[in-house]
């Protein structure tokens, strides 16, 4: 009997727009340039004036709409949310691969936002207006080990890079769902997904004067660049246990996803 053996597919990274590791770079160079310049006390004129401009532009109206349109941004509920999604679409299809992106999703965040916040140590805008009521100026400089931690863990924004990763990882669950579905994936309602609640949170926890304008783009910098990680793994042909549900290839996350 001639002996045959299993051909294993080639695992490849999942392409992302734009294409290659320069626009990672560029994140990435702008996430420590951006840091580096705040070490040496730039920029904090334009975090002053912007802060100063939502302050006095701030009616009881707009702060509510503000605020609660924030929430899109709160990170526990996001990742109970995807979770639950990728539970879901696990059960449907029989397999674990759906709860990776999740998991992966949370040890990315977990990993690289709150170690950032705790290492440089910058206080909020609002700092001065409730407490610790620092001086204003005391407000902008990053890496106060002197503060409390609770009052200094501004930069970058745990809202916004929370929302871009986890708004990411929703929009892969549901095109896998419907495509568990065999019902289409409309790609425009995927893009609003994934780009319309970051903004939004961006605009709003600066609007707050939750995070400084420095805060809000460190945020966005930082989360870009671990969505595109995230996007990069081929969920579809990751290595599983052969022991594990739906450790054979499925065709649940796309290219487009």
């Amino acid at each position: 009997m001639r002996e045959t053996t299993a051909v294993r597919r080639k695992v490849q990274l999942r392409p992302v727009r734009p294409a290659g590791w320069w626009f990672d770079a560029l994140l990435l160079a702008g996430l420590v340039g951006l840091t580096v310049a705040l070490a040496a006390d730039q920029l904090f004129g334009i975090d002053r004036a912007v802060a100063d401009w939502a302050q006095a532009h701030r009616p009881t109206a707009a702060y509510w709409v503000a605020r609660v349109l924030n929430l899109l941004g709160q990170g526990t509920p996001l990742t109970l949310l995807a979770a639950g999604l990728g539970v879901l679409v696990a059960v449907r299809v029989r397999s674990i691969r759906p709860v990776l992106p999740p998991v992966v999703a949370f040890l990315f965040t977990y990993l690289t936002i709150g170690p950032l916040k705790v290492w440089t140590a910058r206080p909020a805008p609002s700092a001065s207006v409730k407490e610790p009521f620092l001086a204003p100026e005391q407000t902008l400089p990053l890496f106060q080990q002197d503060v409390p931690f609770r009052f200094a863990q501004s930069y970058p924004s745990g809202h916004v890079a929370n929302a871009i990763v986890w708004y990411g990882v929703l929009a892969l669950l549901v095109g896998a769902l419907l495509r568990s579905m065999d019902r289409p994936v409309p790609h425009r309602v995927i893009i609003a997904v994934r780009v319309l609640p970051p903004l939004i949170v961006l605009c709003t926890t600066t609007y707050l004067g939750w995070h400084w304008l420095t805060d809000s783009v460190a945020g966005l910098l930082l989360g870009l660049l671990l969505d595109r990680l995230l996007h990069r793994i081929p969920w579809d042909d990751v290595p599983l246990p052969a022991r594990l549900p739906g450790s054979r290839r499925t065709a649940l996350f796309t290219s487009d996803a």
